[in-house]
């Protein structure tokens, strides 16, 4: 006896909306997946654009779109080395000034030259005077090793700090006439002009930070009557320029 095939029972989901259930399901992942793909960690992502910076990578091939942080993130550290920074671009002045002076006399006092180098503080900043006989040979520009040792104390100090500063270069009032320095102008800001090649060239120091006088022998700071006082018209001067100092004021 044959029996009948029996009948599909109603109940249940249509097999088109099962497929169809797949499908929205499959979608709904693949959207998932890409929302969180475009969820970038910003501290991973600063970390890795620094690492490659500091290799120049970025400095060829700066991104075209750039990295802003979230308003309610702070990157622990950030504001506070960015202030330091400001604050050390900033020129020295008043006490910081008067710091640094008592910092220079001290090495002066050291090294057996506070008869010889004289250092104070004006309205101009600090000024450094030193003698033509620790630093040139008579009538020359070219800077003596005797001189590299303060010299080098001087550019340590000068790194640490942004101030302008200028070098002047003074004589005394006898004439000089040869085929590298027709007078004593041209001596005078030879001289100038070598001590800031020597922090620029040795240190690398922003050549912009720097000014070279010559006043020949239109500033003495004794009468040009005699061998010592002669000597001591004959010098550089190193100022360190307080940044309140309008340099105008005496015609500098």
């Amino acid at each position: 006896m044959r029996r009948k095939k029996s009948k599909p029972s109603g109940k249940g989901a249509p097999l088109w909306l099962v497929t169809y259930s797949d499908l929205v399901t499959l979608i709904l992942v693949f959207f998932i997946l890409l929302f969180a793909m475009s969820q970038v960690d910003i501290q991973k992502f600063e970390a890795l654009s620094k690492s490659l910076k500091e290799r120049q990578i970025f400095d060829f091939y700066p991104s075209a779109i750039p990295l802003e942080p979230s308003s309610d993130q702070t990157i622990e550290g950030e504001e506070e080395d960015g202030g330091k920074d400001k604050e050390q671009e900033l020129p020295i002045k008043g006490d910081r000034l008067d710091q640094l002076l008592a910092e220079i006399n001290g090495y002066i006092q050291e090294t057996g030259l506070k008869d010889v180098v004289v250092a104070t503080r004006t309205e101009r900043g600090i000024v450094l005077v030193l003698p033509e006989q620790i630093i040139f040979e008579s009538g020359a520009a070219e800077i003596l090793d005797n001189a590299v040792p303060f010299l080098e104390r001087v550019s340590s100090l000068l790194i640490k700090i942004p101030n302008v500063v200028k070098v002047e270069g003074h004589t005394d009032n006898r004439p000089i006439h040869n085929a590298k320095y027709p007078s004593n102008w041209e001596l005078s800001s030879a001289r100038a002009s070598s001590v800031i090649r020597y922090f620029i060239d040795i240190h690398h120091m922003a050549p912009e930070r720097f000014i070279a006088t010559g006043y020949s022998d239109t500033r003495p700071v004794a009468p040009n009557d005699g061998p010592e006082n002669w000597e001591k018209n004959r010098r550089v001067e190193i100022v360190i320029m307080d940044p309140a100092y309008d340099d105008k004021e005496d015609g500098n």
